[in-house]
């Protein structure tokens, strides 16, 4: 039978989380109770306290330290033990959210959607609480005390050997925000705020004109870039004109940021190497040596686990590619090698590469380096406007 442990204790609250018996499944649950003792000023004063945390920017290693982490978890357990009760209100939790971790998550952000709440038949999508990253499809949904609470399962297969890795989330709503917490086992339980994603309403019309276009690599080095992680530019090198990254490369974002515009990017894959390109630090174009294979959601060129090209237009590996992408609003074309791949596609929200959670606002344009070889000798965005 499963047993109920205390994660960690907070001032008058604490967290716990349900385990199971080794190799045997239970109903997914991150439970977040209130202690005997606490006092509604108190959990309104914690709250207020989350609220300015969530809402500050911060760079990545603005590690949060135990004491804060502390009072971020009490403020949780507060939000969550004062949900609203399973049979009023619950269809808030239906939409698209915007998913802001409260610490450390190696500068990601998380997405979620979720559809039919009060129905009795939930589904929906997270990315960036399962390992990898993936658009993973919500499982055994369920509304239980107030909490939504579901389970992500990503199975990873080598040689003839499987396993799956189960992440489980509880989440609850409080002034319009979604507070929740995803236990990763091993990798320990992420706490996070969500707000609902906005309304892009902009269209691929074709009103729209190009402005003055803006170089980003100018052959010589990463001037005009930075990591995600500060100090570790050295990942990134220019040499004989050409962009390229070491191995276990930190992720290169842009200094300016950009809305609506095309992207000139100038291309070459290593054998068996793949990349990505985010777009407004949101949406990654994923780069990949997959010449001659049928087109997939993460080929060359894909929207990463979003939008399948038309056809596969790679090159072999080792030869130089062209890729021109536009974005209006959430309007997406592709156009790898002179073949059009996508065109005006909507998308729908983040991918696992999304480090800019303002999706309102304009973004980086940011380079992966950590999953192998890619060099670039042209980076050029040319601002849309009206």
């Amino acid at each position: 039978m499963t047993r109920v442990v205390v994660w960690e204790r907070a001032s008058s609250y604490s967290v716990f989380k349900r385990t199971c018996p080794r190799r045997q499944p239970c109903a997914p649950n991150v439970l977040l109770r209130r202690s005997p003792g606490a006092t509604p000023s108190r959990a309104n004063q914690e709250r207020n306290q989350l609220n300015e945390f969530a809402t500050t920017p911060r760079s990545y290693d603005e590690a949060v330290p135990w004491q804060l982490r502390t009072r971020l978890l009490v403020a949780i357990c507060c939000l969550i033990c004062s949900a609203a009760p399973a049979w009023g209100g619950v269809e808030a939790f239906n939409g698209r959210w915007i998913i802001r971790p409260l610490g450390e998550n190696n500068g990601r952000v998380l997405w979620l959607e979720v559809n039919g709440v009060g129905t009795g038949s939930i589904t929906g999508a997270m990315v960036g609480a399962g390992p990898g990253g993936q658009l993973e499809p919500i499982r055994d949904a369920r509304i239980a005390q107030g909490q939504l609470q579901f389970r992500l399962e990503r199975t990873f297969t080598r040689g003839g050997d499987s396993r799956t890795v189960t992440t489980l989330v509880s989440a609850a709503l409080e002034g319009g925000s979604l507070f929740g917490a995803a236990d990763r086992g091993e990798r320990g339980t992420l706490v996070w705020v969500g707000e609902r994603a906005p309304v892009l309403s902009e269209r691929d019309d074709g009103t729209w004109n190009k402005g003055d276009t803006v170089e980003l690599f100018d052959g010589t080095g990463v001037g005009g870039w930075h990591t995600l992680r500060p100090g570790r530019e050295d990942g990134w090198f220019a040499e004989d004109g050409v962009l390229k990254n070491r191995k276990g490369a930190d992720v290169l974002v842009s200094d300016r940021t950009f809305w609506n515009f095309e992207l000139e990017v100038e291309y070459l894959m290593h054998p068996r190497m793949n990349g990505g390109i985010g777009l407004r630090g949101r949406y990654e174009i994923q780069l990949l040596d997959d010449f001659g294979t049928p087109a997939s959601d993460h080929g060359n060129g894909a929207l990463y686990g979003r939008i399948e090209p038309s056809r596969n237009a790679s090159r072999k590996a080792g030869e130089w590619q062209t890729l021109v992408v536009r974005l209006v609003g959430r309007e997406l074309t592709v156009t790898l090698n002179g073949v059009k791949t996508i065109d005006r596609e909507v998308v729908e929200g983040f991918t696992a590469m999304a480090t800019d959670w303002r999706e309102d606002r304009p973004g980086p344009i940011t380079l992966q380096g950590d999953h192998g070889a890619v060099e670039f000798r042209r980076i050029a965005v040319t601002p849309l406007s009206k």
